[in-house]
């Protein structure tokens, strides 16, 4: 099966080509939905002025090297082409997509190594809600990937080496081992490092040491190292636990964290120095990208090391894309990285092209996140200022759905596992039906609605597909009848899913995961409007009809199944 729009595009481009030649075989047909037929096609107005002929003339040209066409083709006002496909096509189309395992989608040829950098968190403290999107849209990009056939390897680059560890680890031998170990895996990171900074910032003999320590740490000294891993093991632990909960595809086995790279760093500017990339520029090792200048009009520095004989983010991040590049053969790197950081890495992107290290046959991009914003319209924060724990949002998610669902017959355990469901689907569908670039509010209320956009919508619409069959009395696998397209609704709902399989491709290729949810919302209001027009298992209506709308409902099934767990969110046979 194709999707109609590519269809129409190489059916319309074979056209343009025979009609004024094969110099125009690759222009834009502009083909869009359309309010008056299935499609419209505005061509014609943009090649008019080239071709010194009116826009209907245009239009009647390519019309008539359409005759072979599968529908109805209309010339429209000034040369506008109205294009409606014949029913016979659409229900073709439908059943072979039906038949089709991978519902029209296809696989990347030939597939391609993917390294997307996601999550992140900071090991010295708490995850909180800003760690949410970089952690869902991350995950819903790799899911994708993999589904197109493509490698994935996942790198979560936690913050774990640096300066704060030493006074980190100093804290964890001052309380003890077992319950600094105690209070990590239970999520109380951001209270552990607040205790070790008003120490080292109250007591100098503590400071004293917590240098020390990071002299130590840095030396690779073994007793050090140990109390590191001791550290950083409790840390993961509860890190899993908020992937778990999430569903998330992280595991350790995809922990990159700073420390990987630490000892890369020196060789990083050891090669980047001698190949003369990077200069020395009051004291520190820089790099200067060509094309960036600061306020002053001056060339903007990536430090590669500092003055002080230091490394940060620059440094690491420098040694990481020549590892993603070189030991990882990465055809494409996705950082999902706040919106923050774009300048940061447009500079290592460029300097990293300037050293060689990002060859043209990579592709490195920043999949740029947006803010998370209160009903205020301000950054996402407790009433006290401070950061939301993400495990306390989470949760709260969770016992809101709980709410939603009492009163519905079902057993605790039951109930406990849907309130889950219905919670993560709120808020990871909340997210990733934005663009993930721009900023959102982030509001319970609208978020566990069931009318709507929203998670618990999507999730609606599938157990309502379930509870058809459940009355039919067979499971949506056994509906193998013809699908047929008699009534608008059925069609406008046929027709719609047909593209299910190229805004797969599109979306992953774009790093847009908001479409497949626009996509998937269209898929669920087209289902509704069915619903309720044309009656599936009620009295009265034939065995032939009931038949071939079961087969429609496990075709709409499967496709909204199949999106929403590209994108992670959990779907549900009750509700």
């Amino acid at each position: 099966m194709t999707d109609p729009q590519i269809v129409l595009t190489e059916r319309v481009q074979q056209a343009l080509a025979r009609a004024f030649g094969p110099e125009h075989a690759d222009a834009d047909p502009l083909i869009r939905p359309s309010q008056f037929a299935d499609f419209q096609a505005n061509v014609a107005m943009s090649l008019a002025k080239r071709l010194r002929r009116s826009p209907r003339e245009v239009a009647e040209s390519i019309t008539a090297e359409l005759s072979d066409f599968p529908g109805t083709i209309e010339v429209s006002g000034p040369g506008f082409l109205n294009i409606t496909l014949d029913n016979a096509w659409i229900e073709s189309e439908a059943r072979r997509m039906l038949a089709d395992p991978r519902l029209g989608v296809g696989t990347s040829t030939p597939p391609q190594t993917i390294v997307i950098d996601y999550s992140a968190p900071n090991a010295a403290k708490e995850m909180h809600v800003g760690h949410l999107r970089t952690t869902i849209v991350g995950d819903s990009l790799a899911r994708m990937h993999e589904h197109l056939g493509n490698k994935v390897i996942r790198q979560n680059h936690l913050g774990d080496w640096g300066t704060p560890f030493g006074m980190l680890i100093e804290h964890l031998l001052d309380i003890g081992e077992s319950a600094a170990v105690e209070q990590l895996e239970a999520g109380q990171g951001t209270e552990f490092y607040q205790a070790a900074r008003a120490k080292f910032d109250g007591d100098e003999t503590f400071k004293t040491r917590a240098r020390a320590r990071v002299s130590t740490l840095q030396s690779g000294d073994p007793e050090t190292l140990r109390l590191w891993h001791v550290f950083m093991d409790a840390t993961v632990r509860f890190f899993n636990k908020v992937y778990a909960m999430l569903g998330v595809t992280l595991t350790d086995a995809d922990i990159a964290g700073e420390s990987m790279y630490n000892p890369m760093l020196q060789q990083t500017c050891d090669d980047l120095e001698a190949a003369g990339t990077a200069v020395i520029s009051e004291g520190a090792l820089c790099v200067f990208p060509p094309g960036f200048t600061g306020s002053d009009d001056k060339p903007l520095p990536l430090i590669i090391r500092k003055s002080d004989g230091g490394y940060g983010y620059a440094t690491t991040d420098m040694a990481a894309i020549r590892y993603r590049v070189h030991d990882l053969k990465a055809d494409r790197i996705l950082y999902v990285v706040g919106n923050e950081q774009a300048l940061h890495f447009q500079m290592v992107f460029a300097a990293a092209k300037q050293a060689g290290w990002l060859p043209d046959t990579t592709a490195a991009e920043h999949v740029r996140i947006g803010m998370m914003l209160g009903k205020d319209g301000r950054r996402f924060k407790t009433r006290s200022g401070e950061s939301v724990k993400l495990m306390d949002l989470l949760q709260e998610a969770v016992d809101r759905a709980a709410k939603l669902i009492e009163d519905r017959g079902h057993d605790e355990a039951t109930q406990r596992e849907i309130a889950h469901a219905v919670g993560m689907a709120a808020v990871k569908y909340a997210d990733l039906s934005v663009s993930h670039d721009s900023e959102y509010v982030f509001d319970f209320d609208r978020m566990v609605a069931m009318t709507g956009n929203t998670g618990p919508y999507m999730q609606y619409a599938t157990t309502r597909i379930h509870s058809i069959f459940r009355g039919a009395g067979i499971a949506p696998a056994d509906a193998t009848a013809p699908i047929v397209l008699a009534a608008p609704a059925e069609r406008a709902l046929g027709l719609h899913l047909l593209g299910f399989g190229e805004l797969v491709s599109q979306v992953a290729a774009d790093s847009e995961p908001h479409r497949l949810c626009a996509f998937l919302f269209q898929t669920a209001s087209l289902l509704s409007t069915f619903y309720e027009e044309c009656p599936v298992i009620k009295e009265g209506v034939d065995p032939e009809t009931r038949n071939q709308r079961l087969a429609l409902c496990a075709l709409t099934l499967r496709v909204l199944e199949t999106g929403l767990d590209l994108l992670g969110v959990p779907v549900l046979e009750r509700m």
